[in-house]
């Protein structure tokens, strides 16, 4: 069992009516209870649950993977949390940034660069492709994933080259996206996911829950060789004939 911890802002779903009627106890507690079905031991957090944004050393500590939505306040995390998060994603923690999130603090601190994209709120169609299909986030999901309706993302998005690319998206505009992008930042797994727009049901769809599901496996923690980072002995003689 992955122990999950949802990370939300939690900002839309109080201030506007309508993203409030379709995500009544938000974004955080739709997908934990989506999570939760799927056999995933899951507790939630949010932005302003405590000084802390419910992300104590302790919290993080007993995380396996972290998934975290963000749009409205990015520059309110503070700076101590960004730091605890990155520190636990290169020890190890899975990390999923969903949709917005790609300007999360953590996201731009893990990748090093603007994470800038291109976009147009117009309620416009998207076709997920599946472009590597053996990949196992890609595990149950078929050649494409069609969302109704969709905020759009274009290129170019300033990420670096992802290690594996797993889903671009195209959508009724004509632009495309890379939207599932995987890294690795030390000892830990980061899956960025582009989905989520928080005024459309997108995480009603199952195939999307699928998705993440799938991603949650693939970034949890992995048992290995620990590292060591010191100076050490030299394993062989040295200078000996």
């Amino acid at each position: 069992m992955v122990r999950v911890t949802v990370w939300n802002e939690y900002r839309h779903e109080r201030e506007d009516d309508n993203v409030a009627e379709l995500y009544p106890e938000g974004i955080h507690a739709a997908l934990a209870d989506a999570l939760e079905e799927r056999g995933h031991d899951v507790r939630t957090a949010t932005l302003d649950e405590d000084d802390e944004h419910g992300l104590s050393r302790d919290v993080l500590d007993d995380t396996d993977v972290l998934l975290w939505w963000g749009h409205l306040a990015h520059d309110e995390v503070s700076d101590e949390v960004v730091d605890r998060v990155v520190e636990r994603v290169r020890d190890g923690m899975g990390f999923l940034p969903l949709h917005s999130a790609h300007y999360s603090k953590p996201f731009k601190r893990l990748m090093g660069t603007s994470c800038s994209l291109k976009w147009r709120e117009a309620g416009e169609r998207e076709r997920l492709w599946t472009v590597e299909p053996g990949h196992p986030i890609a595990e149950g999901i078929d050649e494409q994933i069609v969302v109704p309706e969709a905020e759009m993302y274009g290129e170019r998005f300033d990420i670096p080259q992802p290690d594996a690319l797993v889903f671009v998206s195209w959508f009724e505009g004509g632009e495309v996206f890379r939207s599932g992008c995987c890294y690795r930042r030390g000892s830990g797994r980061i899956f960025y996911f582009r989905p989520g727009h928080e005024e459309y049901p997108i995480y009603d769809q199952e195939e999307i829950i699928t998705v993440i599901d799938n991603a949650i496996e693939w970034a949890s923690p992995t048992d290995g060789v620990e590292p060591n980072f010191s100076s050490v002995e030299a394993a062989e003689p040295i200078g000996e004939e």
